[in-house]
This record gives structure tokens, C-alpha cells and sequence, in this order.
């Protein structure tokens, strides 16, 4: 007995072998992709403080402008980038994406030379030369207005370009992987979100530290460039790659002859699809409420947490670091959840989707244990940071499941363009929830509100904890009460 085990898993390896890995390598560089777009994104956040508002006058509310401005940017381009993307295909939607926000990235660095032109007639000066006639400049309202405004046309250029990001990356898992896989593949590139989050405080500090913060974006906005480098060389169709070998491409196109035995399949045509179409579908509005509704959780913690220990434990950024680094590491559980669909399929025989949806509400339940975030950390601020920690790993699993949703249901030409859509809708949802996360809390702050318990400020947090608990659960059943199971479009 113990010698057919063996045997059959050295088959099973042998075969593993044969049909090829290359579709991981572009799960790489999609990993990479998104790593370097978190970096890029939290430039700004970790150095306008210590090295950008002493130089241009700037004020908490001046930051905060454009950073909610960014997130409006970023959410609206996400519908029309895409569109894009689909429009475009993937090598160079990619391409057009990363190297937009890239230079989006390193245009930040131009903002205090272009500040110094506009205010002192001085174009021709390096970044020292800018600092020096800008400090001779007496009207402080000026600098600040004209500095932030350029600063804000750098976030738009930056926003514009990383919307293409999870689009493209999304459309490239349905193109190299099957659909039991997708989620893992997926949750393994969407990774590089918690990286990227991990790498950003111990590398860009530093560099604006020795080079200045305008070499910081420079610096970071460059690996953008070089990825495109990579993926000039190493992307293509599966069906065209010759690094794809004809066992590994059958393996990635399995899909197409299960469905192909569906009552009523109908072939992927060439043609394109525009907005109005995939809006027709209960499957496009399954996905955009899921995002709408979960999206703003993981931003609400990823934005809320550090103030959470200032206000809460009187933390400075010092000693939140530590937390902070735990939490985000506890995150990188999420990869577990991209291979639980493929269990399901591959031990319990369930289709794809269903799979994916048993692991979604699985997934569900985890943040219900924000509940009791707030009433555990009276013992230790380090139970609240575990459990938003679990809680945010919840979130990248469940991201990388209904992001594959879209690739279970739509032909691969309108991947990127739904995608958008629920992208559109997250970032709502996003905006929603910060927002009237601030404006709660000043008021329970302000008025010392008194809720379940809690006093003042930890109120406020109470509250939303217990919004983002029962989110998940929610998006779950509305989404399933919209496409209750398997039923892939075949008319678009």
C-alpha cells in the first residue's frame, strides 16, 4: 500500500514536471507589479512630514486634501483604465499602466523646481537651488497653494497609471492560469500589497534621509521602469509563448473544454465590449457590491490603524512601528486563502465558483472578530493588532477570490473592463468609510460620546469596528442572492 503512495506520487510529481511552471513566472512579475506599486504609493505618506511640509509651509489639512483627492482620482480611473486595458489587451495595457504612474511617481520630485519657476522666475536650479529661492519667497500662502496644486497633478498622474494595475494583473491570472488556480495565483501576487506596505517604512525614510525626499520618488518611481524591461521580454499569449509548453498551455486552457460541453456554450469571439454591455449582467453588479462593500474595510485599516494606537495607546510613530510590522505580517496568511477553491475543486468536485464561494463565506466570519477588538485591548494593545491583523488577512483572501469571480464568469475580453467597474465601486466604498470615519470621530471626541461602553474617541472606533465586522457577510449574501451559482456569460 505504502509502495502505490509512493509511486503514485512520484508520478504526480513527474507530471507536474512535465507540463511546466512558466505561468509562474508571470505571476512573478505580477507580485513585483504590485509591489512596487504600494512603494509608490506611500512615498508621499512617509516623507511630507519630516522632509516636504518644512519646505513647503504645509499643514495637516493641506496633506489631507491631496491625499482624499488621490483616492477620487484613483477610483474613477479604475472604471476607464480597465476599459483600457481590455481595449489595448494586456502586454500593453500593462505597460501603458506602470509606465504612466511611473512617471507619475518621479513627477513628484519636479514639484519643488516647478514650485520655484512659477514663484521666482528660477527654472534652471537643482533641487537645492530650488529649496534656497523658495525660502526668499515671503508669501508663505503662495508656496503653499502653488506647491500643493503641483503636487496633486503628480497624484493624478500617479492614480491614472496604478489603476491599470489590478485590472491588467487580473486579466494576465485568467490568461495563464486555470480557474481553480486563479485565486491561489492571485493571492500570491496580491501579496505584494502587504511587501510593499512592509518595505515602504524601512527603505524610503532612509532615502530621503541621505539623498533627499525628492530622490526617495526618483529612486522608487524607477523600478517601475525596470519592469517594464521584464516584462517586455518575458510577456506573451501562453498560446504564442515559447516558453509554454504544450502540456502547460493544455493545463491553462482546461477550462475552455469543460465549458465547451455547457448547454448553450458559445465560442469567445474577437469582438470588443463596451460599459453598457457588462452593466446588463447581474454578475457585474454581484461583483461591484462585494468591492463596494469590503473595499473601504482593509483601507480603513491600513489608514485608521496608526492613529488607532496614537489615540487610543499614545503610541508615536516610533514605537507603533513594532505593531505595525506584526499586524502587517499576519496578513501574508492570506495566501492560504487563493489555495482553499482549489481544495475545493480539486478534493470535493466542486465547480470553480462554488468553490470560490465556500471559501469566501469562510473567509466571512473572520472579521466578526473585530467585535471585541476594542473590549480585549484593555489588556494589551497587542490583541487589537492581532486581531485586525487576522482580520485583514480575511480581507486579501476574500480579494483574491472575488477578484477571480470576474474570470469564472465573463470571457477574457471583458475581464480588465469589469474589473473597473467593481474597482469604481470599492473605492466608494473606500471613500465612504474614511470619510465618515473622521468626521465620526471628531465628534466623539468633541462631544465625549458615549457608546456600548466606550467614551470619546474609542466610541467612534466601536462603531466602525462593528460596521467592518458584519461587511463581508453582507456582500457575501447579496452577492450570492444575485448569482446564485455557476453561469458563465456566453453572449458578449
Amino acid at each position: 500500500m505504502i509502495r502505490l503512495t509512493n509511486q503514485k506520487n512520484r508520478t504526480m510529481n513527474k507530471t507536474n514536471t512535465s507540463i511546466g511552471n512558466f505561468r509562474w513566472t508571470i505571476c512573478g512579475l505580477l507580485f513585483f507589479a504590485t509591489t512596487i506599486n504600494y512603494l509608490d504609493r506611500q512615498v508621499l505618506s512617509l516623507t511630507w512630514s519630516d522632509f516636504i511640509a518644512p519646505e513647503f509651509h504645509w499643514t495637516n489639512n493641506d496633506y489631507g486634501n491631496i491625499t482624499a483627492l488621490f483616492s477620487i482620482f484613483y477610483a474613477v480611473s479604475l472604471l476607464f483604465a480597465g476599459r483600457l486595458v481590455d481595449i489595448l489587451d494586456t502586454k500593453k495595457g500593462f505597460l501603458w499602466a506602470i509606465g504612466v504612474w511611473s512617471v507619475g511617481a518621479c513627477l513628484h520630485a519636479f514639484a519643488g523646481i516647478a514650485t520655484s519657476g512659477i514663484l521666482t522666475g528660477n527654472w534652471l536650479v537643482g533641487f537645492e537651488g530650488a529649496k534656497n529661492a523658495i525660502a526668499t519667497v515671503n508669501d508663505t500662502g503662495m508656496i503653499i497653494s502653488t506647491s500643493v496644486t503641483l503636487f496633486i497633478l503628480a497624484r493624478f498622474v500617479l492614480a491614472v497609471g496604478e489603476a491599470g494595475n489590478f485590472p491588467a494583473a487580473i486579466k494576465t491570472t485568467a490568461e495563464y492560469f486555470p480557474k481553480k488556480d486563479r485565486a491561489f495565483s492571485t493571492s500570491i501576487f496580491n501579496s505584494g500589497a502587504t511587501v510593499g506596505a512592509l518595505a515602504a517604512p524601512i527603505t524610503i525614510p532612509f532615502i530621503a534621509k541621505a539623498f533627499g525626499w525628492e530622490m526617495s520618488f526618483i529612486i522608487i518611481g524607477a523600478l517601475g521602469f525596470v519592469w517594464m524591461g521584464f516584462w517586455i521580454f518575458l510577456y506573451d499569449k501562453p498560446e504564442k509563448h515559447t516558453k509554454v509548453s504544450p502540456e502547460e498551455l493544455a493545463y491553462i486552457q482546461q477550462d475552455i473544454i469543460a465549458d465547451s460541453k455547457l448547454v448553450g456554450y458559445v465560442a469567445e469571439t474577437a469582438t470588443k465590449v463596451s460599459l453598457k454591455d457588462c452593466f446588463r449582467y447581474k454578475q457585474t453588479w454581484a461583483f461591484a457590491f462585494g468591492k463596494f462593500m469590503t473595499d473601504g474595510v482593509w483601507w480603513f485599516f491600513l489608514f485608521w490603524t496608526p492613529a488607532y494606537l496614537s489615540s487610543v495607546y499614545d503610541m508615536d510613530a516610533t514605537e507603533a512601528a513594532l505593531p505595525l510590522f506584526v499586524l502587517y505580517m499576519i496578513t501574508l496568511l492570506s495566501i492560504i486563502g487563493g489555495w482553499l477553491p482549489t481544495y475545493f475543486v480539486e478534493k470535493k468536485g466542486m465547480n470553480p465558483y462554488d468553490g470560490r464561494m465556500k471559501a469566501m463565506l469562510i473567509f466571512a466570519f473572520f472579521p466578526l472578530l473585530a467585535l471585541v477588538a476594542q473590549p480585549l485591548g484593555h489588556y494589551t494593545y497587542w490583541l487589537p493588532v492581532i486581531i485586525i491583523g487576522i482580520a485583514g488577512a480575511a480581507h486579501q483572501s476574500w480579494s483574491a477570490n472575488i477578484f477571480t469571480t470576474v474570470g469564472d464568469m465573463f470571457p477574457k475580453k471583458a475581464i480588465a473592463t469589469v474589473t473597473g467597474i467593481g474597482g469604481l465601486a470599492g473605492g466608494l466604498g473606500s471613500t465612504l468609510i474614511n470619510k465618515g470615519s473622521g468626521v465620526l470621530f471628531d465628534h466623539a471626541k468633541d462631544t465625549n460620546m458615549s457608546f456600548m461602553g466606550f467614551e470619546g474617541i474609542e466610541a467612534g472606533y466601536f462603531i466602525i469596528f462593528s460596521i467592518c465586522a458584519v461587511c463581508y457577510l453582507i456582500g457575501w449574501t447579496v452577492m450570492k442572492a444575485l448569482v446564485p451559482k455557476y453561469s458563465p456569460i456566453t453572449d458578449l
